[in-house]
C-alpha cells in the first residue's frame, strides 16, 4: 500500500539529493500551496515572466498557474475566480447554482492538474521520487492522468498515464502529444466504472521499484490540496455573490465523488458558511445511494467504491443523476438547435448560453445535482448553490457525436431541444436525493473496508481513525511543514535565483 503523502521529513537524502541537483540544473521552482491558495503572494518577477508564458506549453513557470484565479485568456491572474450561474430560466429554480470553472487551469484545461500537483510535490520534497529514476503513474478515469502526465513533464520526469481504454477520444488525443513515449499511456478495460481495473494495473506496475503510484483515491495530497485551495477560492466566488446581497446564505457545496478530492472544500466552507456538503454519483451505478453497480459515461466520476480520502462522516446528502441527462443535456448546450431553443423560447441569457461551453459532462453532473438539491431543500433566492465545472465541452466532443447518433438518431432539431429542457431541466426532481443519517453515514464509510482493507491492505486501525473529524482536521498541520520544504528546497537547487 502506497505511503499515502503524509511525510513531513526528508525519507531519502540520496533521492532528495537528486531531485534538488535536477530541478537546479532546469531551473524548476516549486509554488507552495499557500501560493496557491492565494496567487497574490506570488512574488513580481515570477509574475512578469509568466505574462510570456503560453498556459498549454511545458514551461515550468506554469506550475505557477496551477490555481483557481487565471483570467479568461489563462494568461494573467484575477482576483475572483471564474464562474458561471445558471438563471432561474435555465435551472428551473429560484436559488443561485453557481459554478467555478475549472478549464482556466493551464495545460489540461481542467482543475485536476492541481490535484497531481498536491500529490507529486510532497514527494519530491520528502526524498520520496527521484526525478532521475522514477516513473510517476498517475491512475484516473482521464483528467487527473493528464494532471499528472503534465505536472510530471514540466518537473522533467517521466509521466505515465493509467486510464479506461474507453475515455473520451479527446483525451488520448491530449496524451499522446504530451508523453515522452506512446508506451506511457496504458489503457486498461472499461470505461468510467472500471476503477478496480486501473486498481489491478497499478498493482502489477507497482512491482517495479522505479514506479511510483499517485492514486489519487487515497492521496491525502489530494484531498489537501482542495481543501486548503479550492475551499478558499469558492469562498471567495460566494463573496462576491454576496456583495449587495446581505441576506445570501451558501446552502450547499455539490461535487460529483471521482476521487473525492474536490469534495475536500466543502470541509472548508461548511465551518464557515454551514453550507450543506452534497456528493453526487452516477444514477447507472449508485454504490453509495444502494451500494449498487454498473456502468455509466459521466466522464470524470468514479465509482464502485468509496475513496479513501472521502470524509464521509461529514458528508450530508447523496444525489443521483443519470448519464442520460448528462448526455442529452450536453447536446443541448453544443448544438446550434439547443442553443438556439435556450435563447428564443427560454430566454436564457446570451452571456449564459456563451458559458456553456465551459461546462463538461461532469460538471453538467454536478449542475443537475444543485438544482436536485435546491429542489429538495425548498431553497429560494437568497441561496446559494455552489459546485465545480472540472473541465469544459471541448473535451467532449466526440462524445457529443455519440449521443447524437445513439439518442437522437442523428438529428436535433428544436423539438428535441425542448424534449431535453422540459424532461431533464425542469423536470428534474427529487428522486434519487439521499438526506444523511449518522447511521447511513456509517454505512457508507463501513462499505470503504472491503476496498481499502481487504483488497488494498491498509492498517483497519489506519481505516478507522478517518471516522473522527479531528483526524481530517489534523491533515492541515501538514501543509506548513510542506511549504516550509518547498522554501528549503527552492533555496538549495538555487533555481529561483537563476530563473
Amino acid at each position: 500500500m502506497p505511503t499515502l503523502g503524509l511525510e513531513t521529513e526528508i525519507i531519502d537524502r540520496a533521492t532528495y539529493d537528486n531531485s534538488v541537483r535536477r530541478f537546479g540544473e532546469d531551473g524548476i521552482v516549486l509554488p507552495t500551496f499557500a501560493q496557491l491558495a492565494g496567487p497574490s503572494g506570488i512574488d513580481k518577477a515570477t509574475r512578469e515572466r509568466l505574462a510570456a508564458v503560453d498556459p498549454d506549453a511545458a514551461d515550468p513557470l506554469n506550475l505557477f498557474r496551477v490555481h483557481w484565479f487565471n483570467a479568461t485568456d489563462r494568461r494573467g491572474a484575477t482576483d475572483l475566480p471564474g464562474f458561471v450561474e445558471i438563471p432561474q430560466s435555465l435551472s428551473g429554480v429560484p436559488a443561485r447554482i453557481v459554478l467555478a470553472l475549472g478549464n482556466r487551469f493551464p495545460m489540461i484545461h481542467a482543475h485536476k492538474v492541481l490535484a497531481a500537483y498536491g500529490c507529486l510535490a510532497p514527494r519530491v520534497i520528502t526524498g520520496q521520487f527521484d526525478p532521475t529514476r522514477h516513473r510517476a503513474i498517475w491512475p484516473s478515469t482521464g483528467n487527473y492522468c493528464r494532471g499528472g502526465v503534465a505536472i510530471s513533464r514540466i518537473m522533467d520526469c517521466r509521466g505515465v498515464a493509467v486510464l479506461p481504454e474507453n475515455m473520451s477520444r479527446e483525451r488520448f488525443n491530449w496524451l499522446e502529444s504530451w508523453v515522452a513515449d506512446p508506451a506511457d499511456i496504458i489503457r486498461t478495460p472499461g470505461s468510467e466504472s472500471n476503477v478496480k481495473e486501473i486498481y489491478d494495473k497499478c498493482a502489477e506496475l507497482d512491482a517495479d521499484p522505479r514506479n511510483v503510484i499517485f492514486n489519487q483515491f487515497c492521496e491525502f495530497g489530494n484531498y489537501l490540496v482542495h481543501r486548503v485551495c479550492t475551499g478558499p477560492a469558492l469562498m471567495r466566488v460566494f463573496e462576491a455573490l454576496a456583495e449587495g446581497a446581505p441576506n445570501a446564505r451558501l446552502a450547499a457545496f455539490v461535487s460529483a465523488s471521482g476521487s473525492a478530492g474536490t469534495l475536500a472544500a466543502g470541509d472548508h466552507l461548511k465551518p464557515i458558511t454551514g453550507a450543506r456538503t452534497v456528493v453526487v454519483e452516477a444514477l447507472e451505478c449508485p454504490t453509495l445511494l444502494y451500494n449498487g453497480f454498473g456502468e455509466h459515461n459521466i466522464q470524470g466520476i468514479g465509482d464502485k467504491h468509496v475513496p479513501y480520502i472521502h470524509n464521509v462522516m461529514n458528508t450530508d446528502f447523496v444525489v443521483g443523476v443519470s448519464d442520460r441527462a448528462t448526455d442529452t443535456i450536453n447536446v443541448l448546450f453544443e448544438t446550434d438547435a439547443g442553443r438556439a431553443y435556450l435563447a428564443d423560447r427560454r430566454s436564457v441569457p446570451a452571456d449564459v448560453i456563451g458559458a456553456l461551453r465551459h461546462i463538461g459532462l461532469s460538471g453538467i453532473c454536478n449542475m443537475l445535482a444543485a438544482i436536485k438539491t435546491a429542489k429538495y431543500l425548498d431553497l429560494g433566492p437568497d441561496d446559494v448553490v455552489m459546485t465545480v465545472a472540472t473541465d469544459g465541452a471541448d473535451l467532449y466532443a466526440s462524445e457529443t457525436a455519440a449521443a447524437l447518433k445513439t439518442r437522437f438518431d442523428g438529428d436535433f432539431d428544436a423539438v428535441n431541444a425542448g424534449e431535453v429542457w422540459a424532461g431533464e431541466m425542469r423536470g428534474a426532481g427529487i428522486d434519487h436525493v439521499f438526506e444523511l443519517t449518522h447511521a447511513d453515514r456509517k454505512r457508507i464509510f463501513n462499505l470503504g473496508y472491503f476496498t481499502w482493507v481487504e483488497q488494498q491492505g491498509v492498517e483497519l486501525a489506519d481505516f478507522e481513525v478517518r471516522r473522527g473529524q479531528a483526524f481530517w482536521d489534523g491533515l492541515l498541520d501538514l501543509l506548513p511543514a510542506w511549504d516550509a520544504l518547498i522554501d528549503d528546497f527552492n533555496a538549495r537547487s538555487g533555481a529561483a535565483g537563476r530563473t
